[in-house]
């Protein structure tokens, strides 16, 4: 996947913010699909933070945690913050965020 090879060239946590970016796309193709539009993927850093943004076409179709799908239970595990916005009409925006102080301190444990 090449955002999880730009998390890499960044030195970035690659497992959890590349099972986000996985589940977010994969809803972003299944639910926010609109024949002719593509979805988008913006990653930002910042020190201590690494935010992961997904849009879609579909801001009619705002997301929820339901029992039949897993996708936004694991985000919600997996990230620190998550959320909806509008995006430029008729756009949503769902967006997680990834603390890189909890992500590598949980990496040193490990690894310990």
């Amino acid at each position: 996947m090449l955002a999880v090879e730009q998390l890499r060239s960044w030195g970035l946590p690659l497992v959890a913010p590349g099972q986000i970016i996985a589940e977010l796309a994969a809803n972003a193709v299944t639910h926010g699909r609109v024949p002719g539009r593509d979805f988008r993927l913006a990653l930002t850093v910042t020190p201590d933070t690494l935010l992961i943004e997904v849009s879609d076409a579909r801001g009619d179709r705002i997301p929820e945690i339901r029992d039949s799908g897993r996708g936004l239970l694991l985000v919600e595990a997996l990230a620190d913050r998550w959320g909806v916005r509008e995006g430029p009409v008729p756009c949503k925006v769902v967006w997680a965020e990834l603390s890189l102080a909890t992500a590598s301190r949980g990496a040193a444990i490990r690894g310990a």
